[in-house]
Protein backbone atom coordinates (compact mmCIF):
# COMPACT_ATOMS: atom_id res chain seq x y z
CA UNK A 1 0.00 0.00 0.00
CA UNK A 2 1.94 3.28 -1.17
CA UNK A 3 2.09 6.02 1.40
CA UNK A 4 1.10 9.57 1.06
CA UNK A 5 4.88 11.25 0.93
CA UNK A 6 5.17 9.05 -2.24
CA UNK A 7 1.64 9.67 -4.09
CA UNK A 8 0.08 13.28 -4.25
CA UNK A 9 -3.47 13.61 -5.68
CA UNK A 10 -3.93 14.35 -9.97
CA UNK A 11 -6.86 16.83 -9.20
CA UNK A 12 -4.50 20.13 -9.60
CA UNK A 13 -2.60 18.89 -12.47
CA UNK A 14 -5.26 17.66 -14.54
CA UNK A 15 -7.22 21.17 -13.86
CA UNK A 16 -10.18 20.68 -11.82
CA UNK A 17 -10.98 23.93 -10.16
CA UNK A 18 -10.92 24.50 -6.11
CA UNK A 19 -14.81 24.78 -5.74
CA UNK A 20 -15.19 21.18 -7.57
CA UNK A 21 -12.58 19.68 -5.26
CA UNK A 22 -14.29 21.33 -2.59
CA UNK A 23 -17.91 19.26 -3.56
CA UNK A 24 -16.49 15.88 -4.68
CA UNK A 25 -16.19 15.06 -1.02
CA UNK A 26 -19.90 15.85 -0.79
CA UNK A 27 -20.96 13.62 -3.95
CA UNK A 28 -18.84 10.93 -2.49
CA UNK A 29 -20.76 10.93 0.74
CA UNK A 30 -24.25 10.68 -0.95
CA UNK A 31 -22.70 8.10 -3.16
CA UNK A 32 -21.30 5.86 -0.63
CA UNK A 33 -25.15 6.05 0.95
CA UNK A 34 -26.41 4.76 -1.70
CA UNK A 35 -23.97 1.79 -2.49
CA UNK A 36 -24.61 0.70 0.64
CA UNK A 37 -28.01 0.68 -0.30
CA UNK A 38 -27.35 -1.24 -3.24
CA UNK A 39 -28.89 1.13 -5.25
CA UNK A 40 -27.07 0.79 -9.09
CA UNK A 41 -27.70 4.09 -10.76
CA UNK A 42 -28.40 7.57 -9.87
CA UNK A 43 -29.70 10.33 -11.74
CA UNK A 44 -27.88 14.09 -11.85
CA UNK A 45 -30.94 15.69 -9.87
CA UNK A 46 -31.58 12.95 -7.24
CA UNK A 47 -27.33 13.36 -6.68
CA UNK A 48 -28.01 16.25 -6.43
CA UNK A 49 -30.38 16.98 -4.36
CA UNK A 50 -28.38 14.58 -1.60
CA UNK A 51 -25.42 16.17 -1.74
CA UNK A 52 -27.02 19.73 -1.50
CA UNK A 53 -25.92 21.36 -4.88
CA UNK A 54 -28.15 22.26 -7.96
CA UNK A 55 -28.08 19.33 -10.59
CA UNK A 56 -26.40 21.42 -13.64
CA UNK A 57 -22.94 22.28 -11.13
CA UNK A 58 -22.87 18.64 -10.61
CA UNK A 59 -23.17 17.91 -14.37
CA UNK A 60 -20.31 20.52 -14.52
CA UNK A 61 -18.34 19.09 -12.25
CA UNK A 62 -18.67 15.51 -13.20
CA UNK A 63 -17.40 16.84 -16.71
CA UNK A 64 -14.08 17.35 -15.60
CA UNK A 65 -14.18 13.86 -13.91
CA UNK A 66 -14.85 12.42 -17.62
CA UNK A 67 -18.02 10.97 -16.19
CA UNK A 68 -21.07 12.36 -17.88
CA UNK A 69 -23.50 9.38 -17.09
CA UNK A 70 -26.33 8.21 -19.73
CA UNK A 71 -28.91 9.70 -20.83
CA UNK A 72 -32.33 7.85 -19.36
CA UNK A 73 -30.16 6.18 -17.03
CA UNK A 74 -28.02 8.17 -15.15
CA UNK A 75 -24.80 8.07 -13.52
CA UNK A 76 -23.26 4.13 -12.14
CA UNK A 77 -23.29 4.55 -8.74
CA UNK A 78 -20.37 2.19 -8.05
CA UNK A 79 -17.88 3.38 -10.73
CA UNK A 80 -18.60 7.21 -9.45
CA UNK A 81 -17.31 5.80 -6.36
CA UNK A 82 -14.27 4.71 -7.48
CA UNK A 83 -13.56 7.79 -10.04
CA UNK A 84 -14.02 10.44 -7.12
CA UNK A 85 -11.98 8.44 -4.52
CA UNK A 86 -9.42 8.09 -7.22
CA UNK A 87 -9.56 11.56 -8.13
CA UNK A 88 -9.10 13.02 -3.97
CA UNK A 89 -6.29 10.46 -3.62
CA UNK A 90 -8.74 7.89 -1.29
CA UNK A 91 -7.52 4.35 -3.11
CA UNK A 92 -4.02 4.56 -1.07
CA UNK A 93 -3.01 4.91 2.60
CA UNK A 94 -2.67 7.97 3.85
CA UNK A 95 -0.90 8.17 7.18
CA UNK A 96 -1.71 11.14 9.63
CA UNK A 97 -0.51 12.29 12.61
CA UNK A 98 -2.67 14.09 15.47
CA UNK A 99 -1.05 16.82 17.55
CA UNK A 100 -2.61 17.69 20.41
CA UNK A 101 -4.89 15.29 22.19
CA UNK A 102 -6.95 17.11 24.42
CA UNK A 103 -11.06 16.52 24.12
CA UNK A 104 -10.81 17.57 20.39
CA UNK A 105 -7.71 15.57 19.87
CA UNK A 106 -8.81 12.65 21.81
CA UNK A 107 -12.87 12.42 20.00
CA UNK A 108 -10.43 13.18 16.21
CA UNK A 109 -8.32 9.97 17.00
CA UNK A 110 -12.07 7.79 18.43
CA UNK A 111 -13.41 9.39 14.54
CA UNK A 112 -14.31 5.87 12.95
CA UNK A 113 -14.59 7.49 9.53
CA UNK A 114 -10.86 7.97 8.91
CA UNK A 115 -10.20 4.32 7.91
CA UNK A 116 -13.30 3.67 5.57
CA UNK A 117 -12.08 6.91 3.72
CA UNK A 118 -8.16 6.21 2.86
CA UNK A 119 -6.64 7.56 6.04
CA UNK A 120 -4.58 5.95 8.77
CA UNK A 121 -4.16 7.52 12.28
CA UNK A 122 -0.43 6.79 12.18
CA UNK A 123 0.20 8.51 15.72
CA UNK A 124 -1.02 10.99 18.39
CA UNK A 125 1.35 12.99 19.69
CA UNK A 126 0.81 15.92 22.48
CA UNK A 127 3.68 17.68 24.91
CA UNK A 128 1.95 16.81 28.09
CA UNK A 129 4.93 14.49 29.61
CA UNK A 130 1.63 12.78 31.99
CA UNK A 131 -0.04 11.70 28.39
CA UNK A 132 2.69 9.28 27.62
CA UNK A 133 2.27 6.02 26.94
CA UNK A 134 -1.28 6.71 27.59
CA UNK A 135 -4.09 4.48 24.81
CA UNK A 136 -6.51 6.63 23.14
CA UNK A 137 -8.32 4.50 20.70
CA UNK A 138 -6.12 2.14 20.64
CA UNK A 139 -2.98 3.85 20.11
CA UNK A 140 -0.31 5.11 22.70
CA UNK A 141 -0.02 8.64 22.94
CA UNK A 142 3.82 9.98 21.82
CA UNK A 143 5.29 12.34 23.31
CA UNK A 144 5.73 15.23 21.64
CA UNK A 145 9.78 15.48 21.32
CA UNK A 146 9.54 12.09 18.73
CA UNK A 147 7.02 14.70 16.21
CA UNK A 148 10.22 14.60 13.85
CA UNK A 149 11.04 10.69 14.01
CA UNK A 150 7.75 9.63 14.07
CA UNK A 151 6.91 11.75 10.77
CA UNK A 152 10.42 10.66 9.34
CA UNK A 153 9.10 7.02 10.07
CA UNK A 154 5.85 7.04 9.05
CA UNK A 155 6.02 8.72 6.25
CA UNK A 156 3.73 11.36 7.08
CA UNK A 157 2.32 14.09 5.18
CA UNK A 158 -1.05 15.17 6.56
CA UNK A 159 -1.02 16.92 10.32
CA UNK A 160 -4.15 17.61 12.27
CA UNK A 161 -3.36 20.24 14.77
CA UNK A 162 -5.37 20.29 17.72
CA UNK A 163 -3.63 21.88 20.12
CA UNK A 164 -4.47 25.17 21.94
CA UNK A 165 -4.08 28.40 20.01
CA UNK A 166 -0.96 29.23 21.47
CA UNK A 167 0.96 25.85 20.78
CA UNK A 168 -0.26 25.50 17.03
CA UNK A 169 2.17 27.87 15.23
CA UNK A 170 5.18 26.23 17.12
CA UNK A 171 3.86 22.66 16.14
CA UNK A 172 2.96 24.00 12.80
CA UNK A 173 6.68 25.27 11.66
CA UNK A 174 7.78 21.69 13.44
CA UNK A 175 5.52 19.46 10.81
CA UNK A 176 6.32 21.66 8.23
CA UNK A 177 10.24 21.33 8.80
CA UNK A 178 9.76 17.90 9.06
CA UNK A 179 8.11 17.36 5.52
CA UNK A 180 4.39 17.75 6.09
CA UNK A 181 3.01 19.27 3.23
CA UNK A 182 -1.30 19.50 4.52
CA UNK A 183 -2.14 21.03 7.67
CA UNK A 184 -5.90 20.12 9.05
CA UNK A 185 -6.25 22.94 11.54
CA UNK A 186 -8.68 22.69 14.36
CA UNK A 187 -6.68 25.21 16.59
CA UNK A 188 -8.19 28.70 17.34
CA UNK A 189 -5.72 30.94 15.11
CA UNK A 190 -4.30 31.24 11.81
CA UNK A 191 -1.45 29.55 10.46
CA UNK A 192 1.22 30.65 8.76
CA UNK A 193 2.91 28.63 5.99
CA UNK A 194 5.47 28.62 3.02
CA UNK A 195 4.47 28.23 0.04
CA UNK A 196 3.21 24.43 -1.25
CA UNK A 197 1.74 23.75 2.07
CA UNK A 198 -2.23 23.61 2.19
CA UNK A 199 -3.77 24.17 5.13
CA UNK A 200 -7.57 23.65 5.92
CA UNK A 201 -9.01 25.62 8.96
CA UNK A 202 -12.16 24.02 11.01
CA UNK A 203 -13.25 26.00 13.68
CA UNK A 204 -16.24 25.09 15.00
CA UNK A 205 -16.81 28.77 16.91
CA UNK A 206 -16.70 30.64 13.73
CA UNK A 207 -19.85 28.21 11.93
CA UNK A 208 -21.69 29.05 15.01
CA UNK A 209 -21.46 32.11 14.79
CA UNK A 210 -22.50 32.58 10.96
CA UNK A 211 -25.59 30.85 12.64
CA UNK A 212 -26.03 33.06 15.05
CA UNK A 213 -26.17 35.71 12.60
CA UNK A 214 -28.58 34.33 10.37
CA UNK A 215 -30.88 33.03 13.29
CA UNK A 216 -30.72 36.85 14.68
CA UNK A 217 -31.96 38.11 10.86
CA UNK A 218 -34.57 36.45 11.23
CA UNK A 219 -35.76 37.22 14.44
CA UNK A 220 -35.35 40.73 12.55
CA UNK A 221 -37.83 39.70 9.40
CA UNK A 222 -39.96 38.23 11.80
CA UNK A 223 -40.41 41.31 13.80
CA UNK A 224 -40.55 43.78 10.50
CA UNK A 225 -43.52 41.25 9.31
CA UNK A 226 -44.96 41.62 12.66
CA UNK A 227 -44.81 45.30 12.88
CA UNK A 228 -46.41 45.12 9.17
CA UNK A 229 -49.92 43.47 10.08
CA UNK A 230 -52.95 45.92 10.55
CA UNK A 231 -54.12 45.59 13.68
CA UNK A 232 -56.96 43.34 14.65
CA UNK A 233 -59.84 46.05 15.40
CA UNK A 234 -58.46 48.28 12.31
CA UNK A 235 -59.51 44.94 10.26
CA UNK A 236 -62.54 45.29 8.78
CA UNK A 237 -65.34 42.78 8.82
CA UNK A 238 -67.29 43.00 5.58
CA UNK A 239 -69.87 40.66 7.08
CA UNK A 240 -71.31 43.83 8.91
CA UNK A 241 -71.50 45.96 6.18
CA UNK A 242 -73.68 43.53 3.83
CA UNK A 243 -77.66 43.65 3.82
CA UNK A 244 -80.44 40.94 4.31
CA UNK A 245 -79.26 39.50 0.92
CA UNK A 246 -75.00 39.29 1.66
CA UNK A 247 -75.44 42.36 -0.63
CA UNK A 248 -74.03 45.69 0.61
CA UNK A 249 -76.64 48.33 1.10
CA UNK A 250 -76.66 51.20 -1.76
CA UNK A 251 -77.78 53.18 0.88
CA UNK A 252 -76.63 53.06 4.86
CA UNK A 253 -79.55 53.51 7.44
CA UNK A 254 -79.03 56.34 9.16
Amino acid sequence: MATGRTHRPATRSRGIPEATVARLPLYLRALTALSERSVPTVSSEELAAAAGVNSAKLRKDFSYLGSYGTRGVGYDVEYLVYQISRELGLTQDWPVVIVGIGNLGAALANYGGFASRGFRVAALIDADPAMAGRPVAGIPVQHADELEKIIRDNGVSIGVISTPAGAAQQVCDRLVAAGVTSILNFAPTVLSVPDGVDVRKVDLSIELQILAFHEQRKAGEEAVADRALPPAAAVRDESTDRGPDGDVPAVMPA
